[in-house]
């Protein structure tokens, strides 16, 4: 937290800041290639300096280490893990699948996308002109999840990591750091939380690949595009919880539980539901 204080103080962010390392010793071809599959355009030498990733003397920032292939920012990780059943007490066995991720942070959203979609699944049924979709979880919904916990989570903690923990019923998606201001999240108005860029360098790059929009409306998107699933109740609304160390948002598996009861009622009110040709 002091460090936090003393680099408010001088109004500099951690991704700002110069590291140690060396442009020409890096590669940056996932930032490249992901640049312009998502917006159609190159990615040109002059937007290493103007996007913040390197200094005119050849030096990459801290955001520029983030971001580079081979990232030399060793706790900028990611740790997936399917557990077993409804928390992480031991059994027969505790984890159906699980994962390790270093590298670029588009390397770290992308794995930790892949990770979610193979460990969820997207149930549907026929309708006379088509077919309703219920997936476990918004997608969209863990994209801002986990682009929130890499882009803002604090970097001064050396050996936290951001980490992805799926059970039968929820996802949990925890990050290092609480909120920027310190003001724990359950106490705010989730659709009315300010954006507050504890790393602004890297939400301005993640914005120009478009993973997520300069106005901070992430919370606000996570919650809509729950209330927007068919399957949705107001039960498995999402959570978001945060202390002075960490970030946690918690997503529901909007199809654990679902019984033939529940199947059937969704049935008697299809032909007011979205279809899927």
């Amino acid at each position: 937290m002091l460090r936090d204080l003393v680099l408010r103080g001088t109004h500099q962010s951690y991704d700002s800041l110069l590291s140690g390392y060396k442009f020409e010793n890096y590669a940056f071809t996932k930032l490249r290639s992901i640049f312009h599959a998502r917006t159609g355009k190159e990615f040109t030498d002059a937007d290493y300096e103007s996007w913040g990733i390197v200094n005119a003397d050849g030096r990459l920032t801290n955001a520029g280490a983030l971001l580079a292939d081979e990232s030399p920012i060793r706790h900028s990780r990611l740790f997936c893990t399917r557990w077993n059943g409804l928390d992480q007490a031991h059994g027969m066995m505790d984890a159906l699948d699980d994962m390790e991720v270093s590298g670029s942070l588009v390397i770290l959203l992308q794995e930790g996308l892949d990770f979610c979609r193979r460990n969820s699944r997207k149930m549907w049924y026929k309708t006379p002109d088509g077919r309703i979709e219920l997936p476990d979880y918004p997608e969209d919904s863990i994209l801002e999840g986990l682009v929130n916990a890499l882009i803002h989570r604090s970097y001064l903690e050396i050996g936290g990591e951001v980490h992805i923990d799926i059970f039968d019923n929820r996802i949990e998606i925890s990050s290092p750091g609480g909120m920027y201001e310190n003001k724990p999240v359950q106490d705010c108005d989730i659709m009315r939380v300010r954006s507050r860029r504890r790393n602004p360098i890297l939400a301005d790059i993640f914005s120009h690949i478009k993973y997520m929009e300069r106005r901070g409306s992430g919370f606000r998107k996570i919650c809509q595009d729950y209330s927007a699933q068919y399957n949705y109740r107001e039960d498995l609304h999402p959570i978001f919880y945060s202390d002075s160390y960490d970030f946690v948002l918690t997503l529901y598996n909007m199809n654990y539980g679902m019984e033939n009861g529940a199947m059937e009622a969704l049935h008697q009110t299809a032909p007011n539901c979205p279809k899927v040709p």
